[in-house]
């Protein structure tokens, strides 16, 4: 079994438990508190240059020790935004990457930037928390479900108002998204969720195979001004990145230094 096959089973059973918890009529009533639109593809898509999504990531399966102590998510995404960022990646997997759900809520309202939830999204039920609790947008893995599912979960999202940012490591997959929900907003994973490894060159494989007029994200693996110069030249529209800036010292000046300002 993948690492990826063991979180999304965790992931399926964490959600079992969640819906017994918080049943889908009870979120369903939140939908009206939500607040005003923050459009995340159209803050990626208008900025010149390689816009910067900078994420809040507590902890990583591949990392022995947390990523990050003694700051707060309110903390975090304030410097992000300090820096320059375009967006704030909020990753809210508990087992796996420590997080909650609730830092959503926490990072909307330290920051006006748009929110894209992180989690491995596996059931509609989770496309109604990601709409009550703060974000703007949602990944999905295409990895990580099968066509039928992959369609359900773009679909509802998109009833919701939430923006998708479909992600891909490889031709085949990038194939499916294309076919199967025609995705606007395609995220090109540097890191093979099978095994962790990381190559960025995925990202400059897959591209030329990307139709024009989509959003293309690079995920993983970047670290330095020069390789996000290099992304930019060969047409990727924004980067994610989080396990760099968390594990900085300071975390805005490495922010500010990504997003050339």
């Amino acid at each position: 079994m993948s690492i990826l096959d063991e979180i999304v089973d965790r992931t399926r059973d964490d959600v079992k438990r969640r819906r017994k918890a918080v049943p889908p009529e009870q979120l369903r009533a939140r939908l009206k508190d939500r607040g005003d639109d923050r459009p995340f593809a159209e803050a990626l898509a208008s900025r010149p240059g390689v816009s910067v999504i900078a994420e809040h990531k507590r902890r990583a399966p591949s990392a022995e020790h947390e990523l990050r102590t003694g700051s707060t998510v309110e903390e975090v995404v304030a410097a992000y935004q300090r820096a320059g960022a375009t967006a704030l990646s909020v990753l809210t997997d508990e087992p796996f990457f420590g997080g909650e759900l609730t830092d959503l809520a926490k990072a909307r309202g330290a920051s006006d930037l748009p929110i894209i939830r992180k989690d491995f999204i596996v059931h509609p039920y989770q496309v109604l928390e990601t709409a009550v609790s703060g974000a703007d947008a949602l990944l999905l893995i295409v990895a990580a479900l099968e066509d039928k599912d992959l369609a359900k979960l773009y679909r509802k999202a998109r009833e919701y108002d939430l923006d998708v940012l479909v992600e891909v490591h490889d031709g085949e997959e990038l194939e499916r998204a294309l076919e199967v929900v025609d995705a606007d907003v395609i995220g090109i994973n540097n890191r093979d969720l099978r095994d962790l490894s990381i190559d960025l060159n995925r990202t400059f494989e897959l591209l030329s195979h990307v139709p024009a007029g989509k959003v293309v994200v690079s995920e993983s693996g970047i670290s330095r001004r020069e390789e996000i110069e290099e992304l930019e030249r060969v047409g990727v529209d924004a980067v994610l990145v989080g396990s760099h800036f968390m594990r900085q010292d300071d975390i805005e000046a490495a922010c500010r230094e990504l997003a050339a300002l």
